[in-house]
This record gives structure tokens, C-alpha cells and sequence, in this order.
């Protein structure tokens, strides 16, 4: 078999976005005080951005609460599509929710494109934003069958698109389904963006600020692990993983799955276009225009369950494999992952979290299309603190059940966790701290207990307790990315013990090595 990567190309040692290279992000303070405002945004995100922006349009007083820095969890982390072509669904969402839910779902995500193409002009704001059409491409006959089928779903729906034999991107297909007049952005250029105008309209933002609890009632308060506490009119959770879950409604009906982009310089031209490819493994494909002038290429792919899956820095080398056999490219100056969670019908919730919390509301559950659902959701839940009708708020609403196909997804998924706890708990390690080299992680024996160990570049041991402070599942080593990652719920943590992602609220106990 050829070489494909004859020049040995090397990925970057330590994973870096180029969104969050690309510009420079403001900082903020961290909360000191107890403090009162009309809304509090948990999660300083897409979501959280753009629903401030929003509420503060309509003259509400906004404080946003980053547990870390605003922009650096999954909106910096994206592939930056913004369409309505979420891999093939509608076809499965017509058998599943219904012609009219289908319809609207598509509707939703349209709407949130052309409200993002309204800011930018509205701004002027420079984003890399272009409209391109968007393809989701069939490698095999048995997977051109199911292409065919969408493309008769968009038909039924009124979906500006169909099929077509070839797509201009050289790599083999049979076929495909076009989405005529979609998007891509440099989403923190956008949000960036619309940071002074939040605070110019007396909106406050506070990094490194922790939200841990909410106490109900006619006006919620916001505890933080400090102990300050923020009283607001209406409380939004944008940050990721729910936070609150009384009654762990939200734990059964989420799973986390990441995924991972390469950037490349290459040699060839790009034709234009957005691509998804309808078989597994998944590989996503546009291009970026940098502000040098250049063009990169952004190849994502490769999805697994968090703290799930083979070694996790092969998944960066199945995608550099891929790119070397399909372009001429020259060097991979970025590597990095997102999560994202996925609902048990594959729409995401957004809405009040439960009929007895009215104000307090969540937006989780994008899957891996954050960037139209996350406006989408920001627009549903400005409405509803309004007063205004939304006709997409039905659809999101964290109180629906569809029994096909929830009911067996919820078993599955449900399964798989006892099944991870159980595991977890009687895995057999035989590897100590000692036999590990600098940037090394992993399970080892320590004392005759199961711990976790990473092995920094300047020889320091960092050893925590591998079990999560979230349910009590073992956390498995992330070499790709040098975290700790949870396989029940997703929650991560750097190699401090750290959270990184929820739904843990409290960082992993670190352990002596006496």
C-alpha cells in the first residue's frame, strides 16, 4: 500500500482552535459580590451571547457567569456551519415527529441563519461570513439509497435543495443532497462582536465565576461556589450540561459525544461548498479564509461517546490520513475536539428546565449543529421572557416526549451507563506512575487503589482520584486532548483534576503520591 503521508507531516503537539487564535478576546472580572439584574445567563457561549445581546436589545439589565473564559468551550471548538443541513434527519424526523415538526425544525434553523446574516450586516461585523450550499455526500450505493430518501423529504417539505449526481469537491461519491444557501462564519469574530454592545446597554459579564445552585422561587437566586449570590427576574443555562437537575430527569435523556477537526494547508484550490459525508466514519469539509489572506481547510470527523472509544489521538490520525489521501496539503497548524450533547429525538431542549420553573430556563442538546440551534435558542427563550408567541417553542420544549424513538433510546443509553459505572469500578490496572513518561497520562496503582496520573513536560506528577465528583463513574485518561474524561456523562477535567465540562460541579480530589 502508498505511503499517504510520504513527508511524515506531524499534528501540533498540544491541541490549539484557530477560532480562538484568530482574534483577541476580551477579559472580564470575576464576580466579587453579590449582585441583582433583570436575567443571569449561565455559560458564556453562542447561546448565552446571543440571547444577552437580545435581552439586552429590549432593554433588560444582563450579567453572564463563565465557570472559565467566555469563548472557550464549544462554541470556540466548532466547525462554524451555519445551516439547516444537520446530516440526513428529515426524512427520519418526518417517520419520527411528523411531517408538520419536521417542517418546523427546518424552519427554526433557517430563521436562525437569516437572523445571524441580519447581525452581521446590521454590524458590519468582519466574520468570514459567505453563503455556500451545503452537501451531505454518499461514498457507497447502499448509503445513495438513503441520500435519495432525504432528497424526497426535502421535496415534501419545501426545502430549497434535492439531489444531485456529483458535488465539486474531488473526493468519490455517488451521489448527494444539496442545501442551496447556506452559511459559514468565524463565530468569535461574530460574538466578539457583540460583546461592547451587551455592555454598553449596562449588561455585565464575570469569567472564572462558578454557578452551582439556583434557589427557586418568584425571583431566582444564582449561587456561586464562592458564595455570592445573583437575584434575577428570569435565570438562562446555556452551559452545556445542565447544571441543575433535581431530579436527574435531564442525566437520562443527554449523552456526550466529541468529535475532532484538523486544519490544513494545502496546495490545491477549493471549489466552495460545505460538505458532510452520509457514511461512517463522518467527515466534515470547508474552508476558512484567514485574516493573512490564506485558506485553510477544516476536515472534522471521527465521533465517539466521551471517555469512550480507542486511543484518543487516533482519532487526529484517522483524519490526517484521510486528508493526505484526498488533497495536496502542506502542513496541519491546528488540531482540536468539541462535545456535544445529544437529546433522546435529536432535537434540542430549550425552554423552561420543568413546568413548575417557568423562569428558569435551558438550551442544551445541539448535537453537533450548535450554530443555527443555539441562535435558534436564543431567539425562543428572548421571545418567551417578552411576552412575545415563538412557533418554534412547542417543538424544543424540555417537557415533550415523542415515544418513537425516545423511549428505546433511553433504555440504550440508560444501559450503557450502569454498564460504564460497573466496568469502571472493576477494571484491572497493573501500570504505575513511575513507568510513565513527560506528557504521559493514565490509570495506574497507587497505594493498591485505582488513581490517575499525568506525568507533566517538566517531570511533576499530577495524581487525582479517578473517580467523577458527578455520579461516582471512573474517569478514563484523553491522551488526545490531556484530559480526564467522564464515559457516563461526559463531564472532563484537565490533568489538575480541574472541570473542564459539566455536569460535575466539583473538581476530581488529588492524591498524594506518599
Amino acid at each position: 500500500m502508498a505511503d499517504t503521508n510520504p513527508g511524515k507531516l506531524q499534528l501540533p503537539q498540544m491541541p490549539q482552535s484557530y477560532w480562538r487564535e484568530s482574534v483577541k478576546l476580551p477579559s472580564y472580572p470575576k464576580l466579587e459580590k453579590d449582585i441583582e439584574v433583570d436575567v443571569v445567563i449561565i455559560g458564556g457561549g453562542i447561546t448565552g451571547i446571543s440571547t444577552a445581546y437580545l435581552l439586552s436589545k429590549q432593554g433588560l439589565r444582563i450579567a453572564i457567569l463563565e465557570a472559565d473564559v467566555i469563548l472557550n468551550g464549544t462554541t470556540g471548538h466548532t466547525t462554524a456551519k451555519i445551516t439547516a443541513q444537520h446530516d440526513l434527519i428529515y426524512d427520519e424526523f418526518i417517520g419520527t415527529l411528523g411531517e408538520e415538526n419536521a417542517r418546523l425544525y427546518y424552519e427554526a434553523n433557517r430563521d436562525a441563519l437569516q437572523f445571524v446574516k441580519q447581525t452581521v450586516s446590521e454590524h458590519r461585523i468582519e466574520c468570514d461570513f459567505s453563503e455556500e450550499d451545503a452537501y451531505v455526500y454518499a461514498q457507497w450505493d447502499s448509503t445513495a439509497e438513503k441520500v435519495h430518501k432525504e432528497a424526497a423529504a426535502y421535496a415534501k417539505l419545501g426545502i430549497d435543495g434535492g439531489f444531485v449526481d456529483k458535488i465539486p469537491l474531488a473526493v468519490p461519491s455517488v451521489g448527494a443532497v444539496i442545501m442551496r444557501n447556506q452559511a459559514k462564519f468565524n463565530p468569535l469574530q461574530y460574538l466578539t462582536a457583540l460583546l461592547p454592545i451587551i455592555t454598553a446597554a449596562d449588561g455585565v459579564i464575570y469569567e472564572r465565576t462558578t454557578a452551582i445552585d439556583v434557589e427557586e422561587g418568584a425571583t431566582p437566586v444564582v449561587i456561586t461556589r464562592e458564595g455570592w449570590r445573583v437575584k434575577a427576574g428570569q435565570v438562562v443555562v446555556c452551559s452545556h450540561f445542565p447544571f441543575i437537575d433535581r431530579h436527574g430527569l435531564y442525566f437520562a435523556r443527554l449523552h456526550a459525544e466529541r468529535s475532532y477537526v484538523l486544519a490544513a494547508t494545502m496546495k490545491d484550490s477549493y471549489p466552495g461548498g460545505m460538505y458532510l459525508s452520509a457514511d461512517n466514519p463522518k467527515r466534515s469539509i470547508r474552508s476558512v479564509g484567514t485574516a493573512a489572506g490564506e485558506q485553510l481547510i477544516l476536515i472534522g470527523g471521527e465521533n465517539h461517546k466521551t471517555g469512550q472509544g480507542i486511543c484518543t489521538i487516533d482519532y487526529y490520525e484517522s483524519l490526517l490520513g484521510f486528508a493526505m489521501r484526498q488533497f495536496k496539503v502542506e502542513s496541519f497548524p491546528y488540531r482540536w475536539s468539541a462535545q456535544d450533547l445529544i437529546t433522546l429525538d435529536k432535537v434540542p431542549y430549550i425552554g423552561p428546565i420543568t413546568s413548575g420553573m417557568p423562569n428558569i430556563f435551558i438550551a442544551t442538546g445541539y448535537a453537533k449543529w450548535g450554530m443555527s440551534n443555539s441562535t435558534a435558542a436564543a431567539m425562543i427563550i428572548s421571545d418567551t421572557i417578552a411576552g412575545r408567541d415563538n412557533p418554534y417553542r412547542e417543538l424544543y420544549s424540555p417537557q415533550r416526549f415523542h415515544p418513537n424513538p425516545s423511549i428505546k433510546n433511553a433504555i440504550t443509553q440508560n444501559f450503557d451507563v450502569a454498564k460504564q459505572l460497573i466496568s469502571g469500578k472493576l477494571e484491572n490496572v497493573n501500570k504505575k506512575a513511575e513507568q510513565l513518561q513527560p506528557g504521559e497520562g493514565a490509570v495506574v496503582t497507587l497505594n493498591g487503589k485505582r488513581a490517575g496520573a499525568y506525568l507533566d513536560d517538566q517531570g511533576k506528577l499530577h495524581l487525582v482520584d479517578t473517580t467523577c465528583t458527578h455520579m461516582g463513574c471512573e474517569v478514563e485518561w484523553n491522551n488526545g486532548d490531556r484530559s480526564w474524561d467522564c464515559p457516563c456523562h461526559g463531564s472532563r477535567f484537565n490533568y489538575e483534576g480541574e472541570v473542564m465540562e459539566g455536569p460535575a460541579k466539583q473538581p476530581l480530589t488529588k492524591l498524594s503520591g506518599e
